[in-house]
């Protein structure tokens, strides 16, 4: 939540006078607990959590990488329930939902499905911080229990996603996948030829702030 776009976006909302919230789930950034005990089901239930404490009226949830997937899964399982969401619009940044199923899972090697039967765990090196990270079993089956891009993926809302295609994390192809689970109206998909995971170079930043202004704008009826 002090990411460089939490930051920008945090701004952003000042100087239009636009609510804002933002959280880390736990183990993550400011947040107390392991991320190794976290799952995308716990996360869900977090975010949740905050938003009907936190957030009056509807709101623009923007979903980074992993929140991404956090963020539809808030859409699905308020839908699930019969409660309209408070989500007017999701910009959805380097999205990756699925990624235990879709990005992971097949690219791991026999000695590492050893040991997440053996350990329950592996440890990859993090490009983005010094400690490892750490994906338990606990999570790959909870990610199986939780994805989402195994059908329409009924959001009721517009949808800007936006993907770097120099990315080496998640594959822009896996946006334009995700594209195909979404409803055939209100997707806009912006492809940044030289956009890293990151999106975060100033260049990034303007983007990502139109695309908010311009969701808020959709919620307000265009005005």
């Amino acid at each position: 939540m002090r990411g460089t776009k939490a930051e920008r976006l945090s701004q952003l909302a000042e100087k239009q006078a636009l609510g804002f919230c933002r959280l880390d789930y736990s183990g993550h950034g400011e947040s107390g607990g392991r991320f190794e005990d976290g799952t995308i089901g716990r996360w869900t239930e977090e975010a949740a959590a905050v938003i009907a404490a936190a957030v009056d009226g509807p709101a623009i949830l923007v979903g980074s990488s992993m929140g991404a997937w956090i963020a539809l899964r808030l859409v699905q399982t308020a839908l699930a329930a019969g409660k309209p969401p408070k989500i007017a619009g999701l910009l959805l940044l380097a999205p990756a939902p699925d990624f235990t199923h879709r990005l992971m899972e097949p690219k791991l090697s026999q000695d590492q499905r050893a040991a997440l039967a053996r350990d329950g765990f592996i440890a990859e090196p993090s490009d983005y911080s010094p400690e490892p990270n750490i994906y338990t079993r606990a999570l790959f089956e909870d990610g199986a229990a939780n994805l989402v891009m195994e059908g329409l993926i009924e959001t009721r809302c517009p949808v800007t996603i936006i993907q770097g295609m120099a990315d080496p994390d998640v594959p822009f192809e896996h946006a334009l996948e995700l594209v195909a689970h979404l409803p055939s109206e209100g997707v806009i998909v912006t492809l940044v030829r030289d956009g890293d995971h990151r999106l975060s170079r100033p260049q990034d930043l303007e983007l990502i702030a139109r695309a908010t202004l311009d969701l808020v704008a959709a919620a307000r009826g265009g005005h």
